[in-house]
């Protein structure tokens, strides 16, 4: 399970990378070298350069013909992805809008109006259907925001770009997969700014390992109006990766006055009972239930609230690395299934720390000797540890929260 990411890039329904799209695990490239950055031109370029790639890894002519005689240079597509760094909030920020009341209501409706289906699903796959329905009202408002961006366009825009572009390029290649196999048209192929598709926001890659064909016309189907192949598929993705029916991803916890917050954030599991024994109790009052392993997390860190989550975090994680997504994808389908709001308050005079300045504290911990990554303004667990190594010799708090506070201390 990965670190705590608490400064999360700014992200609504349907605009998160899905499935095997997160920009933390990409390796960043330079703009290929003799193609004319940014322009019809320059892609157009491009375009005839990855032809031979693409013929020789599968595609056939006609295909990749017909498909690229339609692909355009999306000047916006580059703008979303090189901004994605520079704007970040905190996770009760984003957690506002992710966990709205219209999401919940909207939620609970489709929970009744899909009743038949969500059955068929949960009993296909063994995923709770509540879990479901958030990733769905998550990605893309229950289908109100799929996208209409050409996927192919997209791909190509950003794989042409080069921040990205093996990435890009792979997934490129994904999308021509899926038009030759015939599961969809190139002018249907339409989906968010960064490539990802229908209902709940599939990558290419994603599509041809885990879509399913759920209604039995013979094709999976995500980009239509009709969510059944996307939300069975969604299913089939968590269940690869271990969702336990009933297990529930996590719960709030209340920690006992004098806790040592160094146990926490490491994702190091331990026996229920354990943190049991340490005074930790449900937040709604009541002791914990003695069931499994599960590790503390603390996502606002000592001034907010606590979390024990379970092996069905990692679950989700799967779908989408970032912390604040899977807290929100586990606390709307609590909410959903009518389960109450956080009881802990979170530290709103805090805000996050911008790009330059996440940089400039890597930059203070690498000079103090208690980090060994590079200043990138990415916040992983390296720097966590960093932070909490940081707060420890100062008499802080070590909750490891890279807060304005740290980064003056560091100054």
């Amino acid at each position: 399970m990965r670190a705590v990411f608490i400064l999360i890039t700014a992200c609504l329904a349907g605009l998160m990378l899905p499935p095997q799209a997160r920009a933390q695990d990409i390796e960043e490239t330079g703009v290929q070298a003799g193609l004319t950055a940014g322009s019809e031109a320059g892609l157009q370029d491009w375009v005839a350069a990855f032809r031979p790639r693409a013929l020789a890894a599968g595609i056939s002519s006609a295909v990749f013909d017909d498909t690229m005689a339609t692909v355009h240079f999306l000047p916006a597509v580059v703008e979303r992805d090189r901004k994605q760094d520079e704007f970040t909030k905190t996770i009760w920020d984003y957690l506002d809008k992710a966990v709205s009341d219209d999401r919940i209501a909207a939620g609970q409706r489709a929970l009744r109006d899909r009743k038949d289906l969500l059955d068929r699903i949960e009993a296909a796959y063994g995923v709770d259907r509540e879990v479901v329905l958030a990733i769905w009202g998550l990605e893309s408002a229950y289908g109100q925001v799929r996208g209409d961006i050409s996927t192919p366009s997209a791909l190509a825009t950003l794989a042409y770009d080069g921040r990205r572009a093996a990435f890009f390029e792979a997934e490129l290649l994904a999308a021509l997969r899926i038009i030759q196999v015939g599961d969809v048209s190139p002018d249907q192929m339409l989906g968010s700014w960064a490539g990802a598709m229908g209902h709940t926001q599939f990558m290419p890659s994603s599509f041809l390992s885990f879509a399913v064909d759920f209604d039995g016309d013979g094709k999976p189907r995500i980009w239509g109006d009709d969510p059944t192949d996307a939300l069975a598929s969604t299913a089939a993705y968590l269940a690869k990766f271990g969702w336990q029916k009933g297990k529930g991803w996590g719960r709030e916890v209340t920690l006992p006055a004098g806790f040592d917050y160094g146990i926490a954030g490491d994702r190091t599991q331990k026996p229920i009972s354990v943190w049991a024994a340490m005074g930790i109790v449900a937040a709604e009052g009541g002791n914990l239930p003695d069931a499994g392993w599960a590790s503390l997390l603390l996502p606002a860190g000592a001034r907010g609230p606590a979390f024990l989550v379970y092996d069905n975090f990692a679950s989700i994680e799967a779908y989408n690395k970032a912390d604040a997504y899977v807290i929100a994808v586990g606390h709307l389908a609590d909410r959903i299934k009518g389960g109450a709001s956080f009881k802990a308050s979170w530290p709103r005079d805090l805000r996050a720390l911008t790009l330059p300045e996440r940089i400039e504290m890597q930059q203070h911990l690498l000079g103090a000797g208690v980090y060994a990554g590079t200043a990138d303004g990415k916040i992983g667990p390296l720097t966590l540890s960093a932070v909490k190594a940081f707060q420890r010799s100062k008499g802080m708090i070590p909750d490891g929260y890279p807060s304005l506070d740290v980064l003056e201390k560091l100054r």
